[in-house]
């Protein structure tokens, strides 16, 4: 830890919301925001760190790091909602939505005024929640374990120009096994747990399509 470092923007520091707000944006954030402290996130405040009051015209998501994205803790601005009682709902797809809706609402009532969107899945940390139909795309895809795996992605990163022709893969660390010495249980755990991840990103790349493409449209 370093002196100062609370995790805690200071009061006397403006958020890019607030700056962009007081040059004339209209401002929304959608996701999660995990600039509250959790001693902070109650009905009666403190709401300087919430961020409807750190330069957000709008706010629909959820405070702190993490959240069931199945049955979420969201926040419209100030107040505590309820999401749909729908097998079929997932809060990533339900951010997307709110974030279009409010973007053509804006264009529509105020349409010479630019607009900052601040869009903040909760992917890919924990919980890794991912629709079956999302993760069945990925089935077998990390069956060859990762010493295959990461030495062809690394090649592929050197063909794509993403990082220099010259760069040396990085030694793995001491503590994860080779692939081969692991257990057929083990390899089928850590496959799975790559799928689920993997899945999770491609909805999160899906979904982050669908706001780009209605700012595009």
């Amino acid at each position: 830890s370093f002196p100062g470092a609370t995790g805690m923007l200071p009061n006397d520091v403006a958020s890019i919301g607030e700056i962009l707000r007081l040059n004339g944006y209209s401002t929304a954030a959608f996701g999660k925001w995990h600039e509250t402290a959790v001693w902070e996130i109650s009905p009666s405040g403190p709401f300087t760190r919430w961020p409807n009051y750190q330069g957000f015209d709008e706010f629909y998501g959820f405070l702190g790091g993490e959240t069931n994205q199945w049955a979420p803790a969201v926040y419209h601005n100030l107040n505590r909602v309820e999401t749909p009682d729908d097998p079929g709902y997932h809060f990533m797809n339900d951010m997307a939505t709110r974030s279009i809706e409010w973007m053509r609402f804006q264009q529509a009532l105020t349409p010479d005024k630019p607009f900052f969107v601040y869009f903040a899945p909760g992917a890919v940390h924990a919980p890794h929640h991912v629709p079956k139909s999302y993760i069945d795309k990925q089935k077998g895809r990390f069956d060859e374990g990762w010493d295959v795996i990461r030495e062809r992605i690394f090649e592929q990163q050197k063909k794509l120009g993403v990082i220099p022709p010259d760069t040396k893969l990085a030694a793995k660390p001491e503590d994860i096994k080779d692939w081969r010495d692991l257990s057929d249980k083990e390899k089928k755990l850590f496959a799975r747990q790559a799928e689920v991840f993997a899945a999770y990103l491609d909805m999160a790349d899906h979904e982050t399509g669908r706001v780009i493409q209605a700012i595009e449209d």
